[in-house]
């Protein structure tokens, strides 16, 4: 989600990398879960968001529609997932004692909480929202120990080519005229991203692995959406 900020307001001024030492850490959270209530339709999902939830989950992408743990919505011309607020305007995974049901496997938007990113020349950077969190007594920690997500350089690598693929798919969206065009990309990238399911079973005894069919899907795409150009 594009969005103007002004980093002097709502961040304390720097920009950090995964291996930057971050004041974030809360080493008791009370788990007042704040930051899973009341976010309306802000929690986008990503293609490797997906994949954690079919393979933690056992589900496919229809039963997380079903169950109404996700919604769709148009962010900056392209039809995307989302986390949906249900009951008391909270997260459909919180459970009764407010805690994350699916932390192991939480969503890279849950990840990086109170943190953002701020892409530029072709990379990006993270940054620290100092008034998210409530909490008082925050501990220094490494930022990609906070992320927890494993491979974290390739998950950035992915990060940085889903997001440059979206603003070149968002530029040809908002040059064109014709309501059909824009239907067809937005249905064939939904269905390729989204909708066909990953494989979480693994092959051979091996683990299932994300990277090498998320850049599959994504070669195929860009080639699709070449003739909108």
């Amino acid at each position: 989600m594009e969005r103007e900020i002004d980093l002097k307001q709502i961040s304390d001024g720097k920009l950090y990398s995964a291996n930057d030492m971050v004041r974030i850490g809360c080493n008791d959270c009370a788990g007042c879960s704040l930051c899973c209530r009341g976010m309306g339709n802000s929690i986008i999902l990503d293609p490797y968001d997906i994949y954690s939830l079919e393979k933690g989950l056992g589900v496919t992408f229809e039963n997380l529609m079903t169950d109404e743990k996700m919604e769709l919505n148009v962010v900056d011309g392209v039809i995307q997932p989302n986390l949906k607020m249900q009951r008391q305007d909270s997260c459909g995974f919180l459970n009764a004692q407010g805690r994350c049901s699916i932390h192991d496997f939480r969503p890279g938007f849950c990840r990086m909480f109170p943190l953002g990113r701020i892409y530029e020349e072709n990379s990006f950077r993270y940054f620290l929202q100092i008034h998210e969190c409530p909490y008082p007594d925050k501990t220094k920690m490494k930022l990609k120990k906070w992320l927890d997500i494993p491979r974290i350089g390739e998950y950035e690598a992915y990060i940085r080519c889903w997001h440059y693929f979206l603003k070149e798919v968002q530029s040809i969206i908002r040059q064109t005229k014709n309501d059909m065009i824009v239907k067809n990309i937005n249905m064939y990238l939904l269905n390729q991203f989204y909708v066909k399911a990953y494989d979480t079973s693994g092959r051979e005894g091996n683990e299932p692995d994300f990277y090498p069919q998320f850049y599959e899907r994504m070669g195929e795409a860009k080639e699709a959406v070449k003739i909108y150009r």
